[in-house]
């Protein structure tokens, strides 16, 4: 039988994130989501051309030097930027929190390649002289490198590491802080994903040779996860840090809480590199259900993990809808159908999109639906426009990757017991 979790109540106090299409705090997210304006645009690609991607746009020096950002990578970029408004918007400046005891915990679905392509790149130009590499690649490529960017940038002396699990990395990475603070182990936990995948063309064209890369020629249509017509994923960069907390700690200094982490999950298809497995994501939101001790009919919003694959979608709403049979009342929306796939910050971004729901009792809705694929039709999907409930109690996420990684974390309305 699953345990339940530990009673230590974890909350989350601030949200710091850069999302495709410029949108670099969560209030100007929840706006383009509940107003259904895609993120995406295009990108210029070395050897492959033009395809369909999110882009970021955010002060890239508003927490640290153009020298600094020149040093590290664009993840660490990200990273430090989202890090530094997610303290900013819990309102933490180390006054009350130790360094020494704040964790640092980001998940990452690839990292390095970016940095080894360019480096491949330049030294082409100078026939392949190894002269012309620079020294700073080692550090840029450790797989710690984003998480350790953040710690440099804020003095942050406890702990710090990445989390690698796929696309299912952002969830994996709050689920780690979750964990960490009810050990006792830290007592302050930044934690989210990044994505920094654009910078890679060799994600672009793997993806292309699967077969698997979106085309469309208005790129704002080209994610059209759970439409019939989809065709594949569209590449995004991105990145989401949460701050989180244990309760009695965010109530002594009158934090605002956004929500309870009160269930989560993690666990393995266990049978191909690349093709997912419906009946173990079931599991998985099943095993996180009865940890948060709630049924299916508890959940408000289920925010799906689809990315616009042929397979993938159809894998997951199968799962959702034998689950989720019964619960007409429950609302299913889909985030990466405004901003593309940003993979390692996937499951917080959407996550984070959906968070406002508490306060506002919206849904945000679908796009780019104009033919609802009949195996992805799913009883509550919003499409086109926002719902408006009666109350929301509670956000499911799901967040799934390659080789058969699968994540679910539930989040609750906060209400003092």
């Amino acid at each position: 039988m699953m345990q339940t979790l530990p009673r230590e109540r974890i909350v989350i106090t601030g949200v710091g994130l850069t999302a495709p299409g410029g949108a670099n705090d969560l209030a100007e997210f929840r706006r383009r989501l509940l107003a259904g304006e895609s993120g995406i645009s295009t990108i210029e690609l070395r050897y492959m051309g033009t395809a369909p991607a999110g882009i970021c746009d955010f002060a890239e020096t508003r927490y640290r030097k153009k020298k600094e950002n020149k040093r590290g990578t664009r993840a660490g970029c990200i990273g430090v930027y989202c890090a530094n408004e997610a303290l900013l918007d819990a309102g933490i400046d180390f006054s009350g929190y130790d360094r020494a005891r704040t964790g640092v915990y980001i998940g990452l679905t690839e990292h390095g390649t970016v940095e080894t392509e360019n480096e491949v790149y330049n030294i082409s130009r100078f026939d392949y002289n190894v002269d012309y590499w620079t020294h700073h690649h080692n550090p840029r490529t450790v797989l710690n490198n984003p998480a350790g960017e953040i710690t440099m940038n804020l003095g942050i002396t406890g702990p710090h590491y990445s989390v690698g699990a796929a696309c299912a990395a952002g969830n994996a990475a709050l689920i780690q802080g979750c964990q960490m603070l009810r050990l006792g182990e830290v007592d302050l936990a930044l934690c989210g994903g990044i994505s920094e995948c654009v910078g890679s063309f060799g994600i672009f064209a793997s993806f292309r040779a699967q077969g698997a890369l979106a085309e469309h020629p208005d790129p704002t249509r080209a994610s059209r996860p759970l439409d019939r017509d989809r065709n594949g994923i569209v590449i995004s960069e991105g990145g989401c840090v949460f701050t989180l907390e244990r309760l009695d700690r965010a109530l002594d200094r009158g934090a605002r809480i956004y929500g309870e982490i009160v269930g989560y999950s993690m666990n393995s298809d266990a049978r191909d590199f690349v093709l997912p497995h419906g009946p173990r994501q079931t599991e998985c939101m099943r095993m996180a259900l009865e940890r948060a001790s709630l049924a299916p009919a508890d959940i408000s919003i289920l925010n799906t993990h689809a990315t616009g694959t042929r397979q993938g979608d159809v894998e997951e709403c199968r799962g959702i809808r034998e689950l989720f049979a019964d619960c007409p009342q429950t609302a299913v929306n889909n985030t990466k159908s405004l901003i593309g796939h940003a993979m390692g910050a996937a499951g917080v971004l959407e996550l984070a999109g959906n968070l406002p729901s508490f306060t506002d009792n919206l849904v945000h809705p679908t796009i780019n639906i104009d033919h609802l694929d009949p195996d992805c039709a799913l009883p509550g999907l919003v499409i086109g426009t926002p719902r408006r409930m009666e109350r929301v109690e509670t956000i499911l996420n799901n967040s799934f990757g390659m080789v058969g990684i699968n994540s679910v974390v539930i989040v609750q309305r906060f209400v003092a017991k």
